[in-house]
């Protein structure tokens, strides 16, 4: 799935979006790309706790795609 965070700006913005989300699952696939300011996630968890888990990080999201 892929999600658009448009308040990701920087490195420290990627390192806390990854270990919450990590943290929600520990076997996640997880890829931020700043220039577009979108994150690809593989994950067995449902988008919804997905997007709790970027807003735990401090950041609203929108999924772009589902799985």
């Amino acid at each position: 799935m892929k999600f658009s965070v448009p308040e990701m700006s920087c490195g420290h913005c990627v390192a806390a979006i990854e270990k919450t989300v990590k943290n929600a699952d520990p076997d996640v696939e997880i890829a931020c790309d700043l220039a577009s300011k979108t994150v690809e996630i593989n994950s067995d968890l449902p988008a919804s706790d997905i997007k709790v888990a970027i807003k735990e990080a401090g950041y609203d999201s929108d999924l772009l795609e589902a799985a």
